[in-house]
């Protein structure tokens, strides 16, 4: 694992593009596997679960051409990929969860160990992935490894599942799509990401409506074909710079293709003093107040809570809690989605920040704190790596991030973009 130093109090300034969304990537490589044509897609950021899968597809005789410097893939899973009568998940892949539709309509069976030392799911939850799976008609006939089958033609079913599951919802899809009639899902997730799945499914022949709301309605249809399909911008990337340029008293545009999914977290930062200028295809980071925004109900703590979409993300929450450490008013973070999720702040107060972590969902931030640079060490969460650079950055003198390589994962070139723009940072 690798260490960040940082040398913070210097302006960040420029222009800089985003990286291509590493969760709307992923699930669009699955998707592939619903069609013997090739899928090209457009803006696709250099990471390793990228590699991981496409390693995977290989292995199963998919034809891949991959331009790196075009950020372009053209994949092909033709008659003879996939068709060894039992395809078996690979390890090592957290993404792995997202191939369970699209291997098992292909394949019409498939295995995969989630007790096996580096699974491919590790402990996130499989339930609703194959509770929906059941309900459409398949079966799964063994456990620990499971073993799954595909009977026949999946049939189309009503489901409402207990809550909004973003990789859930696009397993949902995935099957639906070539499922026989009408399928539909109440208490979709309707992530930025998610609807860039939908919308290369609509590109491919699928019949999709309620795209970006809960409630999704999919008639399936016989085949789907190629396609060609852009990867958005990663809204949490264009996020981070903003911040990342506001915090150290710079002016930082960021050009994207996301202005329209953006209102809502820019409100939720312009609460921590936060200014930006949105222009065509662009949004500029203009300034910092470090004035918390009171609410006019007094009795009540400034808040920033997250939740799923259309809520502030709860992957843009650390980023926050990491800008607050420099404001001058009291603040409380407030995370709807993961339990535990904050645990990391104790590492704040060796910036001398104050923070008081109310129970395993809340957290509390303190204002007009004295910062002194640190050296901290990140938990392997990509966003909390991130909340410890925006708190290191906006703190004259150096500070070191031990363990930072989660940045990698989905921030692509993350070093050699802020030096380009003046920030003072190297890996070690």
């Amino acid at each position: 694992m690798a260490d960040l130093i940082i040398d913070g109090g210097r302006p960040v300034s420029g222009t800089v593009r985003p990286s291509g969304n590493k969760n709307a990537v992923l699930p669009m490589l699955c998707a592939s596997l619903l069609t013997d044509e090739a899928v090209t897609l457009e803006n696709v950021p250099e990471i390793s679960d990228i590699d991981k899968l496409l390693q995977y597809f290989a292995a199963m005789g998919s034809t891949i051409d991959r331009d790196l410097d075009g950020q372009r893939l053209t994949i092909r899973h033709d008659a003879g990929a996939f068709r060894n009568g039992q395809a078996e998940l690979p390890v090592g892949i957290r993404a792995a969860v997202l191939l369970l539709g699209p291997v098992l309509m292909r394949n019409g069976r498939l295995t995969f160990d989630t007790t096996a030392k580096g699974c491919a799911l590790g402990v996130r939850e499989i339930d609703p992935h194959l509770d929906i799976i059941e309900r459409l008609g398949g079966r799964i006939v063994a456990n620990h490894p499971y073993e799954i089958e595909r009977p026949g033609v999946m049939v189309g079913a009503d489901l409402w599942p207990d809550y909004a599951s973003v990789t859930a919802t696009e397993t949902f899809a995935m099957i639906a799509a070539l499922a026989e009639g009408t399928s539909t899902l109440t208490n979709a997730a309707s992530e930025p990401h998610v609807q860039a799945l939908c919308e290369m499914l609509l590109a491919m022949g699928a019949r999709i409506e309620g795209i970006g709301t809960s409630r999704l309605t999919i008639h399936g249809v016989d085949r789907l074909g190629g396609t060609v399909a852009r990867v958005p911008d990663d809204h949490h990337e264009v996020a981070t710079y903003l911040a990342i340029g506001a915090v150290t008293g710079g002016r930082l545009t960021v050009e994207t293709d996301m202005g329209a999914h953006m209102p809502l977290i820019l409100r939720q930062f312009e609460k921590l003093g936060l200014r930006f200028e949105i222009g065509d295809g662009a949004i500029t980071a203009s300034g910092w107040t470090r004035s918390i925004t009171e609410p006019y109900t007094l009795e009540m703590l400034p808040k920033i809570e997250a939740a799923p979409w259309p809520y502030f993300p709860a992957d843009l929450l650390p980023q926050a809690i990491g800008v607050s450490v420099g404001c001058t008013g009291d603040i409380l973070f407030w995370n709807k989605v993961y339990e535990g999720a904050l645990g990391w702040s104790s590492e704040l107060l060796k910036f001398g920040a104050r923070v008081h972590l109310s129970d395993p969902h809340r957290l509390i931030v303190c204002g007009g704190n004295q910062l002194r640079p640190a050296t901290v060490e990140a938990p392997y969460i990509i966003r909390v790596v991130l909340a410890l650079f925006i708190a290191a950055i906006q703190i004259d003198g150096r500070s070191t991030i031990r363990n930072a390589d989660p940045i990698r994962r989905a921030y692509p070139h993350f070093v050699e973009k802020l030096t380009a723009l003046g920030a003072e940072v190297r890996w070690q």
